[in-house]
C-alpha cells in the first residue's frame, strides 16, 4: 500500500473542512466487514465485477472507446449515447473493491481501460465516445446527450481511483475534462443545463480531491440554472428534467426519478460545501422535499418512481404495486441523497431511509448469485403478466440491459458499501448501520469489533478493542421500526429512546456494549389514499419486507391469496441460501421470505400486499 492511499481512508463522499457537515463519513479503511449479511453480498459482487470487463466488451462500451482513441478502425457506435458512463461505474466499482480486497486480476483490467479512456480524450479535454465516432456536435442536445452525466461518472471513478489506488492516470483525465466543462460552461458562453444531473456532485466530490474551488463553483452554477424551464424535447416537458422550479423553491421531488435523486444529492453537496449564502433556508428546503417524497411518493421498500413513462414519480400516493418501475438506480440515488443529508444533519431517519432502501429497494436489483439483474422491481407479478420490455419482471433478472446503467451501479454500490456504516466528529463516533466487522476512529485510537447475525437476529455486540484515553460519545442508531431496544454496557441496562442512543465516557479497553434489536413480525398498512392497498397489509421483519411467491403455494395462486394468519419467523437454512421465512395462511399454507430474495428460484408470481380483509377485522376486534 502506497503513501497516497494511507494519507486519506477511502470514501465516495469526503465533505471539505470548509464545508458545513455536521460528521464526517468513516472510509473503506476505517470500516471492514467481517462474516455476515453484507460481507456475503460483497464476495459474490466481487465475482461480478470480474464479469463486468467481459460484458463492457460484448456489449460495445469498450469498441466504442477504442474508436474514439483510434486503436481500432473507425465503425459503427453501439448501443445509447450515455455507453462511457458504464465504464466509469465498473472502473469506480474496481477501485472501492481493490481497496476493499487487492487484486492483481482487477488493477490490471483497470489500468487497461484506464488507458483506453485516456487515449480516447482530445487535446482539450473533451470525451464522448458516441460524439468523436458519430462525428455529432459538441453538446448539440443537453438534454438527452448525456455528454455531462458521462462526465460526472468519470469524475467518480477517479476520485475513488485516485483515494483507492493512488492512480493518477485517470484523476488527470478527469481533471483535463473538468476543466473543459468550467471553460466551456463558466467562462466559454454557453449557459446550458445537464439534461441528466450527476455531473454536479461530482464536481464537488472532485473540488475536494482536488482542492480547485472551480469545480464545486460550476456545481453550484449547474443547480442554479435548473429551474427555469430550459430543458425540454423528445416529447418532455421541463417537469421531466426536475426544471420546472428552482431546487430551493421546490416542495416536492418530481419527473425522471434517477435525475430527481442525483439532482436532490447535487444540491445537497453544495450546501455541504457552504457555497450557498443563504444554506440553511437551503438545506431546510432539501429535508421538506425529502419528507414528502418518503410521505407521499415513496413505495414501502424505498422504492422510487411509480411510472413506467418518464421513468418518473407519480402524483402524491400514486403508488401501485404491480405496475411500480422503481428503478435499482434511483434506490441507489435515494441512498446517495439520504447519505448527504445525514452528513449535513446528523438527523436519524436519513440513516433510517438508507437501511430500508439497501435492504429492499437496491438489493432486490439483484440476484443472490450477484450476477443477474433487475431494472425495475415492481412489489408484484401478477400471475399471467407478459412484456415485451426486456426491463419487465417478467423476464426475470438479466445478465445485461440494453441500457445497462444498474448493473456497474449496483456493483459500485456494494463494493463502496462500508463507507456508509459509520461517522465521526469531534465528540466521537457514530454507528448508522449494523454490520459484523471492525471499526476505526480519530486515526486508530479508538478501535471497535462488532459481532452480530443481524438483520436475521436482534442482537449486536460490540466490544472496544483500543479507546484512547479521554472521553468520548458512541452513538448508536435505534431503528425507527424497534419500539423495544434495548442497550446494556460491561452488563448494565441502560435507558433507550428512539432516534439515536448516545453515551460519552473514557471508554476502556475490553469494555462491552450490547444491543438488542427485537424483530418481531409486524404488519403495515397503506395509507388510505394508496387505492391499489386498500385492504391490504404488508409483512415486515426488522429492517426486511417480506413478500409472497408461486413457489412457496401448492394449490392456490398467488393472486387469489387472503392472509388468515401469520406465525413467527423460523430460520430455513434449506432455502435461498439461508433466510428468516414467515409461515402463513392465505388461507392454505404458505411461507414469506424476503422481497430482496425473490425470483431466485425461477420468475413467478409475487405479492409484497396481501389481501387481509379478515385478519384486519380479526386485529381489531
Amino acid at each position: 500500500m502506497t503513501a497516497r492511499q494511507l494519507a486519506v481512508d477511502p470514501a465516495p463522499v469526503r465533505p471539505g473542512e470548509q464545508g458545513t457537515a455536521q460528521t464526517q463519513p468513516l472510509g473503506l479503511g476505517a470500516v471492514q466487514l467481517g462474516d455476515g449479511f453484507w460481507a456475503a453480498r460483497q464476495l459474490v459482487n466481487r465475482g461480478a465485477i470480474a464479469q463486468g470487463h467481459e460484458r463492457l466488451f460484448a456489449a460495445g462500451n469498450l469498441d466504442n472507446l477504442a474508436m474514439a482513441a483510434g486503436r481500432r478502425p473507425a465503425g459503427k457506435y453501439r448501443g445509447p449515447v450515455f455507453m462511457d458512463s458504464d465504464v466509469y461505474k465498473w472502473l469506480e466499482a474496481v477501485a472501492w473493491e481493490c481497496a476493499r480486497k487487492p487484486s492483481d486480476e482487477l488493477r490490471n483490467q483497470f489500468d487497461e481501460v484506464a488507458g483506453l479512456v485516456a487515449d480516447a480524450q482530445q487535446t482539450d479535454g473533451y470525451l464522448n465516445s458516441f460524439v468523436q465516432v458519430t462525428d455529432a456536435q459538441r453538446y448539440a442536445d443537453l438534454a438527452f446527450g448525456h455528454e455531462l452525466y458521462c462526465y460526472g461518472h468519470l469524475f467518480q471513478a477517479a476520485v475513488a481511483a485516485r483515494r483507492a489506488l493512488g492512480e493518477e492516470r485517470l484523476w488527470a483525465v478527469a481533471l483535463a475534462a473538468a476543466d473543459h466543462v468550467v471553460a466551456t460552461f463558466d467562462g466559454g458562453g454557453n449557459n446550458g443545463v445537464p439534461g441528466h444531473p450527476l455531473v454536479e456532485m461530482a464536481l464537488v466530490e472532485l473540488g475536494r480531491e482536488s482542492g480547485e474551488r472551480a469545480y464545486a463553483e460550476m456545481a453550484r452554477t449547474f443547480v442554479a440554472r435548473r429551474g427555469h424551464n430550459s430543458l425540454s424535447g423528445h416529447g418532455r416537458k421541463p417537469s421531466y428534467f426536475s426544471d420546472r422550479v428552482p431546487v430551493r423553491e421546490s416542495a416536492t421531488v418530481e419527473g425522471h426519478a434517477v435525475r430527481a435523486m442525483y439532482l436532490a444529492a447535487g444540491a445537497t453537496d453544495v450546501v455541504l460545501e457552504g457555497l450557498d449564502d443563504t444554506d440553511a433556508g437551503y438545506l431546510a428546503a432539501l429535508g421538506a422535499q425529502w419528507g414528502h417524497m418518503v410521505d407521499t411518493k415513496m413505495y414501502l421498500t424505498g422504492g422510487l418512481g411509480a411510472r413506467w413513462d418518464g421513468e418518473a414519480f407519480g402524483d402524491p400516493y400514486e403508488l401501485p404495486p404491480d405496475v411500480a418501475y422503481c428503478e435499482t438506480c434511483a434506490a441507489i440515488g435515494s441512498v446517495q441523497w439520504s447519505w448527504r443529508m445525514l452528513l449535513a444533519t446528523g438527523e436519524v431517519r436519513y440513516a433510517d431511509l438508507i437501511e430500508r432502501t439497501l435492504y429492499n429497494g437496491m438489493l432486490a436489483g439483484v440476484s443472490q448469485s450477484g450476477d443477474k439483474y433487475f431494472y425495475v422491481n415492481a412489489l408484484q407479478l401478477r400471475g399471467d403478466a407478459s412484456s415485451d420490455d426486456h426491463r419487465h419482471p417478467a423476464h426475470g433478472r438479466l445478465g445485461w440491459f440494453d441500457v445497462a446503467c444498474c448493473p456497474p451501479n449496483i456493483m459500485r454500490t456494494i463494493a463502496s458499501l462500508a463507507s456508509y456504516v459509520a461517522t465521526e466528529d469531534g465528540d466521537g463516533l457514530q454507528l448508522h448501520q449494523y454490520a459484523a466487522g471492525t471499526i476505526a476512529a480519530r486515526g486508530g485510537e479508538i478501535q471497535l469489533r462488532i459481532a452480530t447475525e443481524y438483520p436475521w437476529n436482534e442482537t449486536i455486540a460490540i466490544e472496544v478493542e483500543q479507546a484512547a484515553d479521554l472521553e468520548w460519545e458512541l452513538t448508536l442508531r435505534i431503528p425507527e421500526w424497534c419500539g423495544a431496544a434495548t442497550v446494556a454496557v460491561n452488563g448494565e441496562p441502560m435507558p433507550v429512546e428512539p432516534g439515536y442512543w448516545r453515551s460519552s465516557r473514557v471508554w476502556q479497553t475490553g469494555d462491552q456494549v450490547v444491543v438488542s434489536l427485537p424483530l418481531p413480525v409486524r404488519f403495515t398498512t397503506g395509507h388510505s389514499r394508496v387505492d391499489a392497498v386498500r385492504g391490504c397489509v404488508a409483512i415486515e421483519r426488522g429492517p426486511l419486507v417480506y413478500c409472497v411467491e408461486q413457489v412457496d403455494l401448492a394449490d392456490m395462486a398467488v393472486d387469489d391469496i387472503e392472509l388468515r394468519a401469520v406465525h413467527e419467523a423460523q430460520w430455513r437454512p434449506d432455502l435461498l441460501g439461508g433466510v428468516r421465512a414467515i409461515d402463513l395462511e392465505v388461507p392454505l399454507p404458505a411461507v414469506a421470505v424476503p422481497y430482496c430474495a425473490w425470483a431466485n428460484r425461477g420468475t413467478q408470481p409475487m405479492r409484497v400486499w396481501l389481501p387481509a380483509e379478515s385478519f384486519l377485522a380479526e386485529s381489531r376486534g
